[in-house]
Protein backbone atom coordinates (compact mmCIF):
# COMPACT_ATOMS: atom_id res chain seq x y z
CA UNK A 1 0.00 0.00 0.00
CA UNK A 2 1.17 3.51 -0.81
CA UNK A 3 2.57 5.41 2.18
CA UNK A 4 3.62 9.02 2.53
CA UNK A 5 4.82 11.35 5.29
CA UNK A 6 2.37 14.17 6.07
CA UNK A 7 2.48 17.12 8.47
CA UNK A 8 -0.28 17.15 11.09
CA UNK A 9 -2.10 20.08 12.71
CA UNK A 10 0.47 20.66 15.46
CA UNK A 11 3.41 20.67 13.05
CA UNK A 12 4.54 17.12 13.85
CA UNK A 13 4.56 14.44 11.17
CA UNK A 14 2.97 11.06 10.70
CA UNK A 15 2.66 8.32 8.09
CA UNK A 16 -0.45 8.20 5.93
CA UNK A 17 -1.61 5.01 4.21
CA UNK A 18 -3.21 6.39 1.09
CA UNK A 19 -5.26 3.31 0.16
CA UNK A 20 -7.00 3.33 3.54
CA UNK A 21 -7.11 7.10 4.06
CA UNK A 22 -5.69 6.23 7.49
CA UNK A 23 -2.79 7.68 9.49
CA UNK A 24 -0.54 6.34 12.22
CA UNK A 25 -1.55 9.36 14.32
CA UNK A 26 -4.22 12.04 14.31
CA UNK A 27 -4.13 14.52 11.43
CA UNK A 28 -5.02 17.17 14.03
CA UNK A 29 -1.67 16.67 15.77
CA UNK A 30 0.45 13.53 16.16
CA UNK A 31 2.39 14.69 19.22
CA UNK A 32 -0.64 16.38 20.82
CA UNK A 33 -2.63 13.16 20.50
CA UNK A 34 0.15 11.01 21.96
CA UNK A 35 0.56 13.29 24.97
CA UNK A 36 -3.15 13.62 25.64
CA UNK A 37 -4.15 9.97 25.27
CA UNK A 38 -1.14 8.05 26.51
CA UNK A 39 0.64 10.40 28.90
CA UNK A 40 -2.02 12.66 30.46
CA UNK A 41 -4.58 9.84 30.71
CA UNK A 42 -2.22 6.90 31.10
CA UNK A 43 1.34 7.36 32.32
CA UNK A 44 0.31 10.19 34.66
CA UNK A 45 -1.57 7.62 36.77
CA UNK A 46 1.83 6.34 37.94
CA UNK A 47 4.60 8.05 39.91
CA UNK A 48 7.80 7.10 41.73
CA UNK A 49 7.55 3.42 40.94
CA UNK A 50 8.42 0.72 38.46
CA UNK A 51 5.89 -0.08 35.76
CA UNK A 52 5.55 -2.58 32.96
CA UNK A 53 3.92 -1.15 29.84
CA UNK A 54 2.54 -2.81 26.72
CA UNK A 55 2.07 -0.85 23.50
CA UNK A 56 -0.26 -2.28 20.88
CA UNK A 57 1.22 -0.85 17.70
CA UNK A 58 4.86 0.18 18.26
CA UNK A 59 4.81 1.84 14.85
CA UNK A 60 6.97 4.94 14.54
CA UNK A 61 8.26 4.81 18.12
CA UNK A 62 6.62 8.16 18.96
CA UNK A 63 4.82 6.85 22.02
CA UNK A 64 7.96 5.09 23.22
CA UNK A 65 10.23 8.14 22.99
CA UNK A 66 7.62 10.39 24.62
CA UNK A 67 7.26 7.85 27.41
CA UNK A 68 11.03 7.88 27.90
CA UNK A 69 11.04 11.68 28.10
CA UNK A 70 8.16 11.78 30.56
CA UNK A 71 9.28 8.82 32.69
CA UNK A 72 12.53 10.63 33.42
CA UNK A 73 10.55 13.60 34.78
CA UNK A 74 8.52 11.26 37.00
CA UNK A 75 11.39 9.06 38.27
CA UNK A 76 9.73 6.01 36.74
CA UNK A 77 11.49 2.79 35.87
CA UNK A 78 9.79 1.52 32.72
CA UNK A 79 9.81 -1.90 31.12
CA UNK A 80 8.34 -1.19 27.67
CA UNK A 81 6.98 -4.00 25.51
CA UNK A 82 6.04 -2.90 21.99
CA UNK A 83 4.11 -5.25 19.71
CA UNK A 84 4.20 -4.60 15.96
CA UNK A 85 3.46 -6.90 13.03
CA UNK A 86 4.70 -4.55 10.28
CA UNK A 87 7.72 -2.48 11.39
CA UNK A 88 8.29 1.02 10.07
CA UNK A 89 11.43 1.38 7.95
CA UNK A 90 14.33 3.50 9.23
CA UNK A 91 14.13 5.98 6.34
CA UNK A 92 10.58 6.82 7.43
CA UNK A 93 11.68 7.26 11.05
CA UNK A 94 14.37 9.72 9.96
CA UNK A 95 11.93 11.73 7.84
CA UNK A 96 9.43 11.96 10.70
CA UNK A 97 12.15 13.77 12.71
CA UNK A 98 10.40 13.44 16.07
CA UNK A 99 13.38 14.43 18.18
CA UNK A 100 13.45 17.90 16.60
CA UNK A 101 9.72 18.31 17.18
CA UNK A 102 10.10 17.23 20.80
CA UNK A 103 13.22 19.34 21.42
CA UNK A 104 14.92 16.12 22.47
CA UNK A 105 18.06 15.98 20.35
CA UNK A 106 19.95 14.86 23.47
CA UNK A 107 18.09 11.53 23.23
CA UNK A 108 19.32 10.71 19.71
CA UNK A 109 21.36 7.76 20.95
CA UNK A 110 18.42 6.34 22.90
CA UNK A 111 16.02 6.80 19.98
CA UNK A 112 18.49 5.12 17.64
CA UNK A 113 18.66 2.17 20.03
CA UNK A 114 14.88 1.85 20.00
CA UNK A 115 14.79 1.49 16.23
CA UNK A 116 18.05 -0.36 15.53
CA UNK A 117 17.73 -2.98 18.26
CA UNK A 118 16.81 -6.54 17.34
CA UNK A 119 13.27 -7.81 17.61
CA UNK A 120 12.53 -10.43 20.29
CA UNK A 121 15.42 -9.17 22.43
CA UNK A 122 15.21 -6.94 25.51
CA UNK A 123 17.63 -4.02 25.56
CA UNK A 124 18.50 -1.30 28.07
CA UNK A 125 17.72 2.01 26.38
CA UNK A 126 19.10 3.71 29.48
CA UNK A 127 19.53 2.83 33.15
CA UNK A 128 15.78 3.02 33.91
CA UNK A 129 14.11 2.24 30.58
CA UNK A 130 14.19 -1.18 28.94
CA UNK A 131 12.57 -2.12 25.63
CA UNK A 132 11.39 -5.40 24.17
CA UNK A 133 10.18 -5.18 20.58
CA UNK A 134 7.84 -8.05 19.78
CA UNK A 135 7.18 -8.71 16.10
CA UNK A 136 3.84 -10.54 15.87
CA UNK A 137 0.14 -10.11 15.23
CA UNK A 138 -1.94 -8.76 18.10
CA UNK A 139 -4.10 -11.89 18.02
CA UNK A 140 -1.04 -13.91 19.05
CA UNK A 141 -0.54 -12.08 22.36
CA UNK A 142 -0.74 -14.55 25.25
CA UNK A 143 0.65 -12.57 28.22
CA UNK A 144 -1.03 -13.07 31.60
CA UNK A 145 -1.06 -10.59 34.51
CA UNK A 146 2.06 -8.91 33.14
CA UNK A 147 1.42 -5.18 32.64
CA UNK A 148 0.34 -2.13 34.62
CA UNK A 149 -0.58 -0.07 31.57
CA UNK A 150 -1.51 -0.69 27.93
CA UNK A 151 -1.29 1.88 25.17
CA UNK A 152 -3.85 0.57 22.66
CA UNK A 153 -2.80 2.37 19.48
CA UNK A 154 -3.92 0.04 16.70
CA UNK A 155 -5.26 1.32 13.39
CA UNK A 156 -8.89 2.38 13.64
CA UNK A 157 -11.90 0.08 13.59
CA UNK A 158 -13.00 1.54 10.25
CA UNK A 159 -10.07 -0.13 8.47
CA UNK A 160 -9.18 -2.98 10.85
CA UNK A 161 -12.32 -3.93 12.79
CA UNK A 162 -10.81 -7.28 13.77
CA UNK A 163 -8.44 -5.46 16.16
CA UNK A 164 -11.30 -3.98 18.21
CA UNK A 165 -13.25 -7.11 19.15
CA UNK A 166 -14.10 -8.89 22.38
CA UNK A 167 -11.46 -11.50 21.51
CA UNK A 168 -8.69 -8.89 21.36
CA UNK A 169 -9.85 -7.06 24.48
CA UNK A 170 -9.99 -10.36 26.36
CA UNK A 171 -6.29 -10.71 25.57
CA UNK A 172 -5.71 -7.17 26.85
CA UNK A 173 -7.69 -7.88 30.04
CA UNK A 174 -5.65 -11.05 30.63
CA UNK A 175 -2.37 -9.25 29.98
CA UNK A 176 -3.03 -6.58 32.62
CA UNK A 177 -2.38 -6.98 36.32
CA UNK A 178 -5.29 -6.37 38.66
CA UNK A 179 -5.97 -2.64 38.76
CA UNK A 180 -4.09 -2.04 35.52
CA UNK A 181 -5.25 0.43 32.86
CA UNK A 182 -5.72 0.46 29.09
CA UNK A 183 -5.94 3.79 27.26
CA UNK A 184 -6.89 4.39 23.65
CA UNK A 185 -7.83 7.25 21.35
CA UNK A 186 -10.96 5.33 20.27
CA UNK A 187 -14.44 6.15 21.58
CA UNK A 188 -16.83 4.11 19.41
CA UNK A 189 -19.76 2.53 21.20
CA UNK A 190 -18.87 -0.89 19.79
CA UNK A 191 -15.36 -0.62 21.26
CA UNK A 192 -16.71 0.36 24.66
CA UNK A 193 -19.20 -2.54 24.60
CA UNK A 194 -16.44 -5.01 23.69
CA UNK A 195 -14.37 -3.78 26.65
CA UNK A 196 -17.32 -4.03 29.04
CA UNK A 197 -18.16 -7.54 27.80
CA UNK A 198 -14.79 -8.94 28.90
CA UNK A 199 -14.92 -7.36 32.35
CA UNK A 200 -13.29 -3.95 32.03
CA UNK A 201 -14.50 -0.91 33.93
CA UNK A 202 -14.69 1.74 31.21
CA UNK A 203 -14.81 5.54 31.37
CA UNK A 204 -15.25 8.11 28.63
CA UNK A 205 -12.78 10.99 28.84
CA UNK A 206 -12.36 14.20 26.82
CA UNK A 207 -10.52 13.37 23.62
CA UNK A 208 -7.42 14.92 22.04
CA UNK A 209 -7.74 17.79 19.54
CA UNK A 210 -10.17 16.78 16.81
CA UNK A 211 -11.93 14.11 18.88
CA UNK A 212 -14.73 14.66 21.38
CA UNK A 213 -13.98 11.60 23.52
CA UNK A 214 -11.53 8.75 24.20
CA UNK A 215 -11.73 5.63 26.36
CA UNK A 216 -9.86 4.44 29.43
CA UNK A 217 -10.47 0.93 30.76
CA UNK A 218 -9.40 -0.65 34.03
CA UNK A 219 -9.09 -4.28 35.07
CA UNK A 220 -10.86 -4.47 38.44
CA UNK A 221 -8.92 -5.32 41.57
CA UNK A 222 -10.10 -8.78 42.59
Amino acid sequence: MKREIITTGDGSKTIQIKDWDEQYHSKHGAVQEAYHVFIANGLDLFSDEKISLLEIGFGTGLNAIITLIESEKRSLEVHYHGVEAYPVILDEVKELDYLSTLNAAHLQNEFNKMHSSAWQEEIAVNAKFSLFKDKKDFKDIQDKNSFNLIYFDAFGARVQPELWTEAIFQKMFNALQNGGYLVTYAAKGSVRRAMLAVGFLVERLPGPPGKREMLRARRPIS
